[in-house]
């Protein structure tokens, strides 16, 4: 049997998971499973070793007692796995029902929680609290980050100013909160004092020449940056900086350093070619670049399609004629990118050369680009073709595109506004030349026109690559639902929870929407669940949503029991709640919101009375369908194809078809296949096939084109043995229909 104390020696010997579960048996059968000190010990083994929450979790709800060190350790496991909330929730657990007062090692750990949440007010409760308990100068640097990532600097610079002793730690959250709050200026100052100081408790650390190298880059200082360089080069941490070097000199536009710290760096990945390519292209230096790419090649990297930009931008430039069309051979040949994601470069770079047949060539197929149209204009203006440059302008002006930007994230969104990659990825090339991708909001709107273009490879990749925040998750989310991948919308918003990121009401409702059009209840209630444990307020939107969703996957005492309690509802809010007793065949119910709807003077729109009649006429109430229609006169709206057509069927279901087709023969526009089509259904239905023959003629002289109405018809004739005339019909049908009907055929 081992006592307590050589438990503790022993623990310093597992290194892997097997013996880790055998020294926890070990514990149990000596007896010391309750002892706190080696519980502590097992969750941060567990923790660590195994790397997973529930062993965790169980081990310390086993616990008959608990003191702050065990609370800590599982403090510690919740925030390594980023779950923020559960650590405030624990953490307020062990100081109201446990009564157990935090020490130096539990204030950190939660503020950096309630920082990555943003909670202002939660963090303010947290920094009482240390003043309170003598806390505050073993946490400080805690709260100048947190203050920092709630972007508010003047808080985060009165605690720093607060702290008798300013270790490293203060100081890097404070540059490093300068720097991410727009301040780069700011944060270099606050490192050039750190550095002053000199002190063996106030030299920077890795992340102190992080937030230097991104302050130099955001602000163009090259100057600074080449000193920072020298500096951390004297004190042998430069081996560990080197992507930030590489991003700084790229950002400054000093190309020659940028390569040399290029060359530096240890793992080149295709982020650090696409950099250095780009920076080179910028100032036209067509010789490294072509080397550049070379180099890739041989390092087995496949080049995107802003690689390939850069490289057409840069033979544009530089005017080199026979490497330029050779490039563009070699795209051709291996298919690194569509063409058609690159006519736009391509097309500057002929404009450049002058060669205005091939341009010609390529502008038809891009002509949905604002580049285009301007690259062409240019390029005819070159040349001297001033004819056709008038034409064109003057074309430009007709169909209303603009000959100049506005900015950078207005085109960007011109871009997905009319679905127009080719350009946004010309756009997306000048993003990187110009060194704008490391603004957030220029890298939200390049996901949102890839992702609703459909091109969600390069929203992903952009988004993978970027700072993210609760926007660009937003975004992202969105474009999967936009071209239907409701699956992969909700597989990342649960990344994006268990990344810690806090979401807000437009996540939700997005990813609601998207478990609405998988029917998934247990994906809808799941983040029900998650909306109620985090406290959001259901506002009118994240509301409605989860009246939609309930009401999709069947759950109508759900879905109703959420509108009942939602205090403000619109019309959009009636209508999913009216639609949603519709589609699962409650008509009376439906039409009893109705009436609610009406009480509550919120104006119905058609959406309302379309969902209304769609219910009736599943549930053959043809008298309320009736009254419904003729409501909608009082509201001052106009019956569409949509409403005339649920009429029909209505009408048509009950064995009213006269009533049917004498609203056919009245309505105030053209009946379409789906009005035409509902009668002469409903006319088989009840053998009405002399009324069924003269509605089918009716809907052949209105729309001659249409084979199926000639089928119907034939087909009627047939069933009453009338078969010269289905003869006929047929003969008609191959005259007139430009397809007719195709004889069926079998491999066999």
């Amino acid at each position: 049997m081992y006592d307590a104390g050589e438990l503790i020696l022993l623990a310093k010997h597992v290194k892997t998971v097997e013996s880790l579960r055998r020294f926890h048996a070990l514990t149990v059968t000596c007896g010391h499973s309750t002892n706190l000190f080696i519980a502590a010990k097992l969750i941060s083994l567990y923790d660590s070793l195994q790397n997973e929450h529930v062993s965790c979790s169980t081990l310390f709800h086993s616990l008959p007692s608990k003191d702050t060190f065990v609370y800590n350790s599982f403090l510690k496991s919740l925030f390594s796995r980023s779950l923020f909330p559960h650590a405030l929730t624990l953490f307020s657990h062990m100081t109201r029902v446990s009564n157990l007062s935090p020490n130096h090692f539990t204030l950190p750990i939660v503020v950096s929680a309630a920082a990555h949440l943003s909670l202002l007010p939660h963090g303010a409760s947290l920094h009482a609290l240390a003043f309170k308990t003598g806390l505050f100068h073993s946490s400080s640097a805690s709260f100048v980050s947190f203050y920092s990532r709630c972007g508010e600097m003047d808080l985060a610079c009165k605690v720093f100013d607060e702290i008798p002793v300013q270790d490293v730690a203060a100081w890097t959250a404070l540059i490093i909160g300068h720097v991410q709050n727009g301040e780069p200026e700011k944060g270099l100052k606050c490192l050039r004092d750190m550095h002053e100081v000199g002190e063996d408790t106030q030299k920077p650390n890795v992340r102190t020449w992080e937030g230097g190298f991104l302050a130099c880059g955001n602000l163009g200082a090259v100057r600074e940056g080449a000193c920072l360089h020298g500096v951390v080069i004297k004190h042998g941490v430069a081996s560990f900086l080197q992507s930030s070097v590489l991003a700084m000199y790229s950002k400054c536009g000093v190309p020659r350093e940028a390569y040399r710290a290029f060359f530096e760096t240890t793992h080149k990945d295709l982020l650090s070619w696409t950099s250095i390519i780009g920076v080179c292209a910028r100032f036209g230096m067509m010789e490294e670049c072509v080397k550049l790419y070379r180099e890739m090649q041989e390092n087995e990297i496949r080049p995107d399609g802003i690689v390939i930009g850069c490289m057409l931008s840069v033979f544009g430039n530089s005017m080199h004629v026979s490497q330029g069309k050779a490039f563009h051979g070699v795209i051709i040949r291996r298919q690194y990118v569509d063409a058609e994601e690159v006519n736009d470069l391509l097309l500057f770079m002929y404009c450049k050369f002058g060669m205005l047949s091939l341009a010609e060539r390529i502008f038809p197929m891009c002509r949905g680009s604002v580049e285009c149209w301007n690259f062409m204009v240019f390029g005819y203006d070159r040349m001297g073709e001033s004819v056709k440059c008038v034409e064109l302008f003057r074309e430009m002006q007709c169909v209303g595109i603009r000959s100049d930007s506005i900015g950078i994230v207005s085109a960007i969104a011109l871009c997905a506004q009319l679905r127009a990659v080719n350009l946004g990825r010309s756009i997306h090339c000048n993003v990187i030349k110009g060194f704008l991708d490391a603004h957030i909001a220029v890298t939200n709107s390049l996901i949102e026109m890839y992702g609703k273009c459909g091109r969600m490879i390069y929203a992903s990749r952009i988004f993978n690559r970027s700072q993210m925040d609760v926007v660009s998750w937003n975004t992202l989310i969105s474009s999967h639902v936009h071209i239907k991948q409701h699956k992969e919308a909700v597989d990342l918003f649960d990344k994006m929870v268990r990344e810690g990121q806090q979401p807000n009401t437009a996540t939700l409702t997005v990813v609601l929407s998207a478990c609405s059009h998988l029917a998934s209840l247990e994906k809808g209630e799941r983040v029900h669940r998650y909306i109620q444990e985090s406290s959001f307020r259901v506002n009118l939107p994240l509301g409605t949503a989860l009246v939609d969703m309930y009401a999709k996957c069947g759950q109508l005492q759900k879905s109703r029991m959420v509108f009942d309690s939602m205090m403000e509802k619109d019309g959009i809010c009636w209508n999913a709640m009216i639609s949603g007793y519709g589609m699962n065949g409650y008509a009376e119910s439906a039409l009893e919101i109705f009436r609610l709807m009406e009480e509550s003077k919120v104006m119905p729109n058609e959406i309302t009375f379309l969902c209304l009649l769609s219910a009736c006429a599943h549930a053959g109430l043809a008298e309320e369908g009736k009254y419904v229609f003729a409501r909608m006169l009082s509201y001052s709206l106009n019956p569409n194809l949509k409403h005339y057509t649920c009429m029909v069927d209505l009408l048509g279901r009950s064995g009213n078809l006269q009533e049917a087709k004498a609203m056919v023969l009245s309505m105030p526009m053209s009946p379409d296949s789906g009005v035409w089509g509902a009668l002469l259904g409903h006319c088989k239905t009840y053998n009405q096939v002399e009324m069924g023959i003269s509605i089918a003629t009716y809907a052949i002289n209105s729309e001659p084109e249409n084979d199926g109405y000639y089928i119907l018809l034939a087909n009627l004739y047939s069933s009453i043995g009338r078969w010269e005339e289905a003869e006929n019909v047929r003969r008609a049908m191959k005259e007139r229909c430009s397809t007719g009907k195709k004889a069926a055929w079998s491999v066999l």
